[in-house]
């Protein structure tokens, strides 16, 4: 297991981490940190994380993930007008990609994917999100989860059928009810406005690996108290002392002073 850490521009520090887990045979998830090349375009588009966790088979959760994290980001950079666009119409690409993919190659029929992409450009934070992996903002001891889970379980808890402390160790709280490849359309999840960063904010996606295993709480004080590689390494690690029943992957992006 080797933290990926990337050299980004100045203003962020990030690392990603991901694992197939105890009990998976692959690694359906998959994940990207990208940034233009030139500063006149990174003016503009700024930098993007995307993370995706794949279902449908052996190889075609595998296949669905990485045509989506690949879509967004070619969107992103090739027909970019604004952030909050770009990722919308990112993930929508995505969706009409992966479900003509499964139709030339029908051994993969039902792939699908969860998707999570993250614009930050100069100090404003955009995403676009659907399925159940998540985006939490870390800031100033306070834990925001930016995005709500499109899952059965979630709509139990909205509906009061099931209380929110029990959600989360569920036994139906991976059923979906809406991924990229799945269904006609996908009308994916975004802010209202523009969320302004601080120094020292701390983002964290992750695939629900972690998330259901480790809980919000031990979530953020492990990426509070050190630097994105490390976070990264104890948070993995501590989803794989509870059993890894599922592929885990993380992505930790800090706000630098500079």
């Amino acid at each position: 297991m080797s933290v990926e850490c990337v050299n980004p521009k100045p203003g962020l520090e990030v690392a990603s981490l991901t694992d197939i887990g105890r009990l998976r045979g692959n690694n359906e998830d998959c994940s990207l940190y990208w940034e233009p090349d030139s500063d006149k375009e990174f003016a503009r588009k700024g930098r993007l994380a995307v993370i995706a966790d794949g279902m449908g088979g052996y190889e075609g959760g595998q296949e669905a993930s990485r045509l989506a994290v690949e879509t967004v980001r070619f969107v992103y950079d090739r027909d970019f007008d604004d952030p909050q666009n770009a990722l919308v119409a990112g993930l929508r690409s995505a969706h009409d990609t992966i479900q003509r993919y499964a139709e030339q190659h029908p051994q993969f029929s039902g792939m699908g994917t969860t998707c999570t992409a993250v614009a930050i450009v100069e100090h404003s934070l955009y995403f676009a999100h659907i399925g159940d992996s998540r985006l939490y903002l870390l800031r100033a001891g306070a834990t925001s989860r930016l995005t709500r889970d499109h899952s059965y379980v979630s709509r139990l808890v909205e509906n009061g059928i099931v209380r929110s402390e029990d959600a989360e160790s569920h036994p139906q709280r991976h059923i979906l009810t809406a991924a990229l490849g799945s269904g006609r359309e996908v009308i994916p999840d975004k802010p209202e406005h523009p969320i302004t960063l601080d120094e020292g904010d701390v983002l964290v996606l992750c695939t629900d690996g972690l998330w259901s295993v480790i809980g919000e709480a031990e979530l953020a004080r492990l990426a509070l108290s050190q630097p994105p590689a490390e976070a990264c390494a104890n948070m993995v690690n501590a989803a794989l002392e509870r059993g890894g029943p599922d592929n885990v992957t993380v992505v930790v992006l800090k706000v630098s002073g500079e």
